[in-house]
């Protein structure tokens, strides 16, 4: 069953090139948003809370401030009205999910860069 799941993924899903990115990381994500026959490039930007996933079924999220409120967004990797992704930073975090980011606030809340 697995196999032909694969198979049917290989060949129907279309796969877009992004750059690596992991928890921690700042990332600029464009998307297209229609409002009726209008179509407009809208970003988010934020800090990637988790990747999970694997292959088509990889999904991140962002966290961003607006204001004093938290907004967090689900992206699937393979949406497609994805248009691309930029990496504006690499964070240096030990942790896969950081959830416990969601509680911290001023200056607790600054992700250290990485290294390069």
């Amino acid at each position: 069953m697995e196999e032909l799941i694969k198979f049917v993924e290989d060949e129907f899903v279309t796969k877009n090139e992004f750059p690596e990115f992991g928890a921690g990381d700042t990332i600029t994500v464009y998307y297209e948003i229609r409002e009726g026959e209008k179509t407009r490039t809208q970003f988010f930007r934020g800090v990637v809370i988790q990747v999970k996933g694997t292959g088509t079924t990889k999904t991140f999220t962002i966290r961003k401030m607006s204001g004093t409120i938290g907004v967090e967004r689900i992206f699937p990797i393979n949406m497609p009205a994805l248009q691309k992704i930029e990496v504006n930073k690499r964070g240096s975090v030990r942790r896969a999910r950081i959830y416990y980011f969601r509680g911290l606030t001023g200056k607790k809340a600054r992700i250290k860069e990485k290294r390069s």
